[in-house]
């Protein structure tokens, strides 16, 4: 898979789409206790807002008044996918982003300069999906068929070539991936034979679930078990300038996260009081219960495999071993072809500041909270 890395400032504006004031940090006046005011904006990997990230972590943190208690203004921009949103970082468009850690790695090699900070997705989100009735049981059964990936440049594209690797077929020969987009446009693809099977991730078959379709679903090789997916990353020009606001940022999505893993419906209905385009016209009754599984979904992706909120710790950690096997997925998948200097890329060092949070408090706020 090819991707193009030249910051030009044109083709990066395209890319991008604005859904808020946004552009860069801006450490304005000192706030009481010494702390700095500052603007931050965000920019979500995705072109289209949904019950993920940006319901978990910006919306909770901005309603609740997580954003607020660190001195934080946070806006945020949309940007077509994970290349884009770290194109964005890196020149300064936006501060901060969730990336697939892929195409962190795969910016990385290429000299971007950017700076992984803390995780996000914990457990690996894709997974192959085909009609209950398919013949297709695993990789053995993939010669000659047609894969419905999201597009060409999204992490299920480089997924569904390592799948077809591990089945000890050649992704370029012996299947075709074809983009189906996500929802609607995905089910139809697989309901009328466009393709096959599907590439997606976990809330993504919850929303194709939610309107009624049923799936049957592929396990995944053993390859897959331990791979991080999303990571927080900067920019790396100012990253030392920087360090104070991004540590704060991350304790704000951090308890937001928390929070939203203790009561995703009331994330949820904070997620359409900040970000109302999700109802699509309809009314919350509507789609609460569909939008909340879909919610439901992406944070057993993005928390701990194992254990209750009030177990989860290490926010944002990510150990060696993840690191080590995330980079031979990134290389098998053909993101990189080496192997990327993470004493460079990867900055764990404001994860201890992240996690200094009253943790009883956030969930104690979470089984109580009335959305009015």
């Amino acid at each position: 898979m090819k991707r193009t890395w030249g910051l030009l400032p044109a083709a990066l504006a395209a890319a991008l789409v604005l859904s808020a004031c946004g552009g860069g940090s801006d450490e304005g006046s000192t706030a009481g206790g010494g702390t700095k005011e500052a603007k931050v904006t965000m920019a979500i990997a995705s072109a289209v807002i949904g019950p993920k990230e940006e319901v978990a972590v910006y919306a909770v943190a901005k309603e609740l008044g997580y954003f607020a208690d660190e001195k934080l203004t946070v806006d945020t921009i949309n940007a077509d996918g994970s290349v884009a949103a770290l194109q964005a970082v890196a020149s300064g468009s936006a501060d901060i982003t969730a990336a697939d850690s892929g195409s962190v790695l795969g910016a990385a090699e290429k000299n971007v300069p950017i700076k992984a900070i803390g995780g996000l997705v914990q457990n690996w989100p894709w997974v192959m999906a085909v009609k209950p009735d398919s013949t297709i049981a695993g990789g053995a059964d993939l010669r000659g068929k047609k894969i419905g990936v999201i597009s060409l440049a999204s992490g299920s594209a480089p997924y569904a070539r390592a799948y077809v690797r591990a089945a000890g077929l050649d992704p370029a020969k012996d299947v075709e991936l074809l983009p189906v987009g996500v929802g609607a446009p995905a089910a139809a693809a697989l309901n009328d034979g466009k393709v096959d099977m599907l590439a997606l991730y976990t809330q993504a078959y919850a929303v194709i679930e939610n309107s009624g379709i049923q799936l049957k679903y592929l396990t995944n090789p053993d390859i897959f078990t331990g791979i991080r997916s999303l990571t927080f990353s900067v920019g790396a020009r100012d990253f030392a300038d920087k360090r104070d606001v991004y540590t704060r940022f991350l304790r704000a999505g951090y308890k937001a996260m928390l929070f939203s893993a203790k009561n995703p419906e009331a994330a949820m209905r904070i997620g359409y009081k900040v970000f109302p385009q999700i109802l699509a016209g309809k009314t919350v009754d509507e789609r609460l219960a569909a939008d909340t599984k879909s919610l439901t979904a992406w944070l057993k992706t993005a928390t701990p495999a194992s254990g209750t909120p009030e177990q989860f710790a290490d926010w944002g950690a990510i150990s060696d071993q993840e690191w080590a096997k995330t980079q031979a997925y990134t290389k098998e998948a053909g993101q990189i072809t080496g192997e990327v200097d993470l004493k460079k890329l990867w900055d764990p060092s404001l994860l201890s500041g992240a996690n200094n949070f009253d943790k009883a408090a956030v969930l104690d706020k979470a089984a109580h909270y009335t959305v009015s």
